[in-house]
């Protein structure tokens, strides 16, 4: 396991910045394929219309998930797959995502479940022809990760995504101290609190934290029950917090795909976003929060494990899985004579 993670952090290049993130995937995805016999191309390649490709799942499910492991590729392969990560995700974000990795190997040695916990086993999906102006899409995908893309005509969709992390706290061991999601949890306590001592005590909307995030695995997500505070009720400083918590989410991203996703979040309207905390404020104890505007949800708990142990997700109810930008692009095509 330590082998295959020095391996990941090595093969990540720094990506060519210039270049649009839509352009980087392409090349990234075929050259990825490229790098596979015709067994393994078997595994991580679909037709775009595969209903793997709207399969979401962040739990360790064995059996359940599409694509090529890390552990049946070669160093070559497993190279070409960590590009498809440098091409879409930030520094940043790039970060998270192979720490999570590192929290796998940490549960296996916890648990003594190696054959449970593996550090190898993420998949690699490429649905439909890379660079296809009608739609194409990947996902990389494991315990605590879901990243899924779908480009059509160059536009980009990122959700679902799904970071998680167990523990979200590691107390132990040479790892003590790392908390990959404390910025989804940091920046959220400090915007409740914000809000709290202002008098808007309406953001804790109930003492108890549920158990799990609420869209869960759902291959479609529907909007949530409104709660909390709008951002139409907010003043200046606690607007400004509320900005940075989202931006975590979104800035996971490379910075074009990041800029486009707060444009659209913006256009919708940013004082009808609401904030809402459930729990306790006090770090150690249970915990959820959620985001929600016109276009988007964010999810975020800390429930499980004595509340060491965070789910956080992002999801679109018209946009997981490129559903509006296939829509847009089917409308531009009727307008346009069925010409492409």
């Amino acid at each position: 396991m330590k082998s295959l993670l020095a391996c990941l952090a090595l093969c990540l290049p720094l990506a060519a910045r210039e270049l649009p993130s839509a352009d980087l995937m392409k090349s990234a995805a075929e050259s990825f394929l490229g790098s596979l016999d015709d067994a393994k191309r078997a595994k991580a390649a679909f037709p775009f219309t595969a209903p793997d490709r709207e399969n979401f799942r962040f739990t360790p499910q064995v059996g359940l998930r599409s694509g090529l492991p890390l552990k049946e590729m070669d160093e070559t392969q497993r190279a070409a797959a960590m590009k498809l990560l440098d091409a879409a995700l930030s520094d940043k974000g790039r970060l998270k995502a192979m720490q999570i990795l590192t929290l796998e190997g940490i549960l296996a040695e916890i648990e003594k479940r190696p054959d449970y916990r593996d550090a190898s086993r993420y998949f690699v999906s490429i649905f439909g022809s890379p660079g296809d102006a009608k739609g194409w899409g990947w996902k990389f995908e494991g315990h605590h990760l879901s990243l899924n893309y779908t480009l059509v005509a160059g536009k980009a969709s990122v959700t679902p995504s799904f970071m998680g992390a167990n523990p979200a706290e590691v107390r132990e061991g040479k790892h003590q101290g790392l908390r990959v999601l404390h910025a989804e949890e940091d920046l959220a306590r400090t915007l409740a609190s914000l809000l709290v001592e202002s008098g808007k005590s309406a953001v804790l909307f109930s003492d108890k934290a549920p158990a799990e995030i609420l869209t869960a695995e759902n291959r479609e997500a529907a909007a949530l029950e409104p709660v909390g505070i709008p951002a139409s009720e907010m003043n200046a400083s606690q607007k400004k917090a509320l900005f940075d918590l989202v931006s975590e989410y979104t800035s996971r991203h490379r910075k074009d795909l990041a800029e486009a996703d707060m444009k659209k979040i913006a256009a919708a309207g940013i004082d009808r976003i609401r904030f809402g905390w459930a729990g306790s404020l006090k770090p150690g104890e249970a915990w959820y929060y959620r985001i929600q505007g016109p276009t988007f949800l964010m999810e975020c708990a800390n429930t499980q494990n004595n509340a060491n142990h965070t789910h956080s997700t992002w999801r679109e109810p018209a946009g997981d899985f490129g559903r509006d930008l296939m829509g847009e692009h089917y409308r531009q095509h009727q307008q346009d004579g069925g010409a492409h």
